[in-house]
């Protein structure tokens, strides 16, 4: 049975760092959540160290200048995004030189953007799908869309042998009360299809070992730092952390809003059901990280 808590201070000084979920936990992807902004500045304040890890195909440095667009305090140490694991492994050459693109333009552009930690990468080409060598996943055309739109791309696809490198395992987000396809979603349909998909976010340890690279490199940090995991994911956010052996802290008033009752705080009988179902145990839970 998860620990329901009503607020993170109470279970913070029990770690050291904090990786922390955006979209769902921090904002709902056009404003920020305050009371969660405000509970890691107050973390921070303590002594702790936030490293926000997203399954934002973006640049870490894109997705930082988004959140301040959006009107939120840096209340983080450090960010790990599935687009910088993602974009690692495309530059050098796990999915071929010339590359079929899916995602949306102009914002998903910065995917694109040189990597100078990659020695000799890869010349990265954008072509059409027939002459592609490989898919790099973004997310979706259209946002809206029923992801089976792609069926006859991706059977000519897995016809050709092609893999597709997923840079967002999320399969749905909400954008304020909007809900909205993801790259995971495609993904998902690719493997089902019997294609090859390429995973480099969150439940999947590439971003994990990024995460924690991203955190080594703070001033202070510790050699074995006690980690918590934060997000609404139950299958992204919580899963990570129970297949990396982390403590997790569950948002229940995201994505599982509905599945748990939560109002302020999940109803425990209807949390206890959900995750009965789902086979994953998150370590605490809460409605709202605050």
């Amino acid at each position: 049975m998860s620990h329901i808590v009503n607020t993170f201070a109470e279970i913070s000084d029990q770690y050291d760092v904090a990786f922390v979920d955006l979209w769902g936990c921090m904002h709902n992807g056009i404003t920020p959540f305050q009371d969660a902004v405000s509970a890691m500045a107050s973390y921070r304040e303590r002594g702790g160290k936030v490293v926000l890890v997203t399954n934002s195909p973006r640049p870490w440095d894109s997705v930082a200048q988004q959140l301040l667009d959006m009107g939120m305090a840096q209340c983080w140490d450090t960010i790990a995004t599935s687009g910088d694991s993602a974009r690692a492994a495309m530059f050098r050459g796990i999915v071929g030189e010339k590359v079929y693109f899916m995602g949306e333009t102009p914002r998903d552009d910065d995917f694109f953007k040189p990597l100078s930690i990659i020695k000799n990468p890869v010349d990265i080409q954008k072509v059409p799908l027939d002459q592609a060598d490989g898919i790099v996943c973004c997310g979706p055309f259209d946002t809206q869309a029923d992801v089976d739109v792609n069926r006859a791309d991706f059977l000519y696809a897995k016809s050709k042998g092609l893999k597709l490198l997923c840079a967002n395992p999320d399969i749905i987000v909400d954008r304020g009360e909007t809900r909205e396809w993801c790259a995971g979603a495609l993904a998902a349909l690719y493997t089902e299809m019997g294609g090859e998909s390429l995973y480099f976010g969150k439940p999947h340890p590439p971003i994990y070992d990024l995460a924690r690279r991203r955190y080594a490199a703070l001033e202070g940090s510790l050699t074995d730092p006690r980690i918590i995991a934060i997000g609404d994911g139950i299958r992204t956010d919580i899963l990570g952390a129970q297949q990396e052996d982390i403590d997790s802290l569950f948002i229940t008033g995201g994505l599982a809003a509905a599945e748990t009752k939560t109002d302020q705080q999940p109803d425990q009988t209807a949390l206890n059901t959900y995750i009965q179902r789902e086979k994953i145990t998150p370590t605490h839970a809460i409605g709202f990280l605050r």
